[in-house]
């Protein structure tokens, strides 16, 4: 699978602002007119210790979300935590993890923003532009904007805004659950982002594909399991 390598990582705090700023104008926010058939959904986990890093890739049919294949890796941490330069700590994991799928997805999901950045590039417009694929975020916190509440029903959602900027959805994917923050990522926009979402939601407040992504990679993090993984890439 080919890399698109923009930039190196090993990066300054200072420097990595620079790349963001720098990248931000490659941002495509057009939806590619495909009816998705694999969507892939990236997660990442810390070990007790805080050092290591696991990351993981669940690939799924769509609509059906059939697990076809999973793939993931391991690597240490080598970038400290700074709000808002999240993707130069855990993309790293999340790429050596994606380029062992043997299939491309359509569209790529990740546990993170995406436009919804004070600079426009969270982790799933990063990813997106990188990878060169269609992505979206879905965070479970605000990273940046402010919104109105929306209502209390599934599928209610309001826009979130910063300034006259739509930079994603806040989108209620259980009744009476708190909502999730959505954003286009790279080549796509905020309607067809929400349609997504909500047609991924399993009866939980993570749409499945990252609810599941989610609960594999935090498997990695136990040595008893990890003895008895598969490869790190494998079909169910």
């Amino acid at each position: 699978m080919k890399n698109h390598i923009l930039h190196r990582w090993d990066l300054s705090p200072s420097e990595a602002v620079r790349i963001q700023e720098a990248l931000k104008g490659k941002i495509r926010l057009r939806f590619p007119k495909i009816f998705p058939q694999r969507i892939a959904a990236g997660d990442v986990a810390y070990d007790r210790s805080g050092a290591i890093l696991y990351g993981a890739f669940l690939s799924f049919s769509y609509p059906d979300l059939m697990l076809l294949e999973r793939s993931w890796a391991r690597r240490k941490v080598t970038f400290p935590y700074i709000p808002g330069l999240l993707t130069f700590r855990e993309a790293p994991v999340l790429l050596q993890a994606f380029y062992r799928l043997t299939s491309l997805p359509d569209v790529i999901l990740l546990d993170g923003q995406g436009i919804a950045h004070p600079r426009r590039l969270g982790i799933a417009a990063h990813l997106g532009l990188l990878l060169n694929r269609p992505s979206i975020g879905c965070g479970k916190s605000r990273l940046v904007g402010h919104h109105e509440n929306p209502g209390e029903a599934l599928g209610s959602f309001v826009p979130l805004m910063d300034g006259e900027e739509t930079i994603g959805a806040v989108v209620r994917t259980r009744e009476g659950v708190k909502p999730i923050y959505v954003s286009p990522g790279h080549k796509m926009d905020v309607e067809h982002s929400v349609r997504l979402i909500l047609s991924l939601c399993r009866g939980y407040r993570i749409p499945e594909p990252l609810r599941q992504a989610h609960i594999f990679v935090n498997s990695l993090k136990s040595l008893k399991i990890e003895r008895k993984l598969p490869p790190r890439s494998s079909r169910p």
